[in-house]
């Protein structure tokens, strides 16, 4: 029941979750087409650094670890009413505290950008539109603290498809503003810094629906003594959760001494890693969280160790072959997604560049958040501190070691190598807190998925390649969407044969869960 229950959230969040990566990708397609990858560019991803920087540590990532735990444990312990005064103080928390941390953060622009891109203080226009972008997106941070409230008490409720279909207005916000505002701005870049204000507010305020339709009401409310608990687990969560905007953090930083464009490099690929990351890395974690969270308070120890180890091995299922198939398909889907307009052959081989290095800790990534989400079900939040103490450590060292020899490339290699390690030092010290888990499944469910997924990657490959000038060029985009479509669907088709045939126990599953419903 419990495994039905994780498989069915995850469907619902990765569901909504490439309905969002979809309209990301025509976002970054139109960012790519009107600013393409130069000094412009530089401006607003450096500055949109900082508010995404600030969503990940007192949004998204540490709110709703902490909050979902004790609100689990609250509705099972004390009942809706309870938990209903601890959603209230948590409200007026964040109105209060990020609050005034936005006004700080409009105040003092200058200086935070002087400390995020140190190498823009020398060009003193850049510097300057850096700053008003960053003032015009500070409010963000505000807008998404709320609605990462509304997304970690629906999903107690085991409601994931509105929180995760959300994110979406983000990205028809800055569509919009892009499309049909840039012109009305004396520079047209300051469209999009209003566009991510308003999509926050948007992805906020699209879930107060459902949120009052189950009984929840935003007010103000004294403080509650569950906010300390949840205050603690915030904190080290804080830390934790955020390890990988904090490895960009430090790549913008690295990345700004670099020749022009590298800032854009980086973002483009790392947004396309995402696409596993977040339809199905986020999604696991997101859906393991509550249901571990709730065999923790009532005792069931046996089906959580069970669980978990099914979550791992359905994660990398999942996230293999899109790993796989970046690294191998790198130059045919950033010359389909993004090559035309300012955005030319050089942009498109560099990026691939950086996707090939960044694509090496997509595993690490993603089994990070989930090994990270069963600390937090457990109410141990010290552990993955340390974890991702000694991976920001890595990615800075790796990062020095590395920008001169190969510039934007090791600063994506040393995000990777940084994930990788996060990810078997969570390893060891979840086997040493649970002694039950048994990596000898997951390691040999990995190894079939792995082999299925190269065979099928590598046919998807030799589809590209019976036409490898199309892949050189910006015209023909209809065409290559559609080739590129085709091989992927073919490798999809022998990926699901393959781990047939090697009987995958994951892909068994989801059979059976079929042919019962059918």
């Amino acid at each position: 029941m419990a495994k039905s229950k994780i498989v069915k959230a995850a469907g619902a969040i990765s569901l909504a979750t490439t309905f969002s990566r979809i309209l990301g990708y025509i976002k970054d397609m139109i960012l790519a087409k009107y600013f393409g990858a130069t000094g412009i560019s530089d401006v607003f991803f450096v500055a949109f650094r900082i508010p995404n920087l600030l969503r990940e540590l007192f949004a998204e990532g540490s709110m709703s670890s902490a909050v979902i735990p004790v609100l689990k444990e609250s509705q099972i312990k004390n009942g809706q009413e309870e938990t209903q005064k601890i959603v209230k103080s948590l409200f007026t928390f964040i109105m209060i505290v990020v609050g005034i941390i936005t006004i700080l953060g409009i105040i003092f622009s200058p200086l935070i950008v002087k400390l995020i891109a140190p190498g823009f203080v020398e060009n003193p226009q850049k510097f300057d539109l850096t700053v008003l972008l960053t003032r015009i997106m500070f409010p963000f941070l505000l807008f998404i603290s709320l609605a990462a409230l509304t997304m970690g008490t629906l999903n107690t409720n085991n409601i994931f498809f509105i929180p995760a279909l959300a994110p979406c207005f983000l990205n028809i916000a800055i569509i919009i503003f892009i499309v049909g505002f840039s012109s009305l701005f004396f520079n047209p870049i300051i469209s999009v810094a209003v566009g991510v204000t308003v999509g926050g507010a948007l992805q906020w305020l699209v879930q107060t629906p459902t949120f009052y339709k189950n009984g929840f009401k935003f007010g103000i409310a004294p403080f509650h003594s569950a906010l300390k608990k949840i205050a603690i687990l915030v904190i080290p969560t804080t830390i934790a959760m955020a390890v990988n905007q904090i490895n960009i953090f430090v790549s913008t930083i690295i990345a700004s001494f670099l020749p022009e464009g590298s800032v854009t490099y980086l973002y483009y690929s790392m947004r396309l890693i995402q696409l596993p990351i977040g339809i199905f890395g986020v999604a696991v974690g997101m859906a393991v969280l509550p249901t571990l969270s709730q065999h923790v308070a009532e005792g069931k120890k046996d089906i959580f160790t069970k669980d978990f180890t099914f979550s791992l091995k359905f994660l990398f299922f999942l996230t293999i072959p899109s790993t796989l198939g970046l690294m191998m398909l790198k130059e045919p889907i950033i010359n389909t997604l993004f090559q035309r307009g300012v955005f030319d052959i050089t942009a498109t081989i560099n990026t691939a560049q950086a996707l090939l290095f960044y694509s090496i800790g997509i595993i690490g990534t993603v089994g990070s958040r989930t090994i990270t989400a069963t600390f937090y079900s457990i109410q141990d939040t010290k552990t993955p501190v340390i974890c991702a103490a000694t991976a920001m450590l890595t990615n800075v060292i790796v990062s020095i070691a590395l920008m001169n020899s190969m510039q934007h490339k090791g600063l994506a290699l040393a995000y990777s190598v940084a994930a990788t390690v996060q990810f078997f030092m969570l390893g060891y010290f979840i086997k040493r807190k649970i002694p039950q888990i048994s990596f000898n499944s997951i390691i040999s469910s990995f190894l079939k998925s792995f082999v299925a997924a190269f065979i099928s990657v590598s046919i998807a490959k030799l589809i590209c390649e019976i036409n490898p000038s199309l892949w050189l060029h910006s015209e023909k985009m209809f065409l290559k969407f559609i080739w590129l479509a085709c091989a992927i669907s073919v490798a999809a088709f022998f990926y699901l044969v393959l781990c047939y045939l090697l009987k995958h126990e994951e892909l068994g599953y989801i059979l059976k869960k079929i042919r019962r419903q059918g």
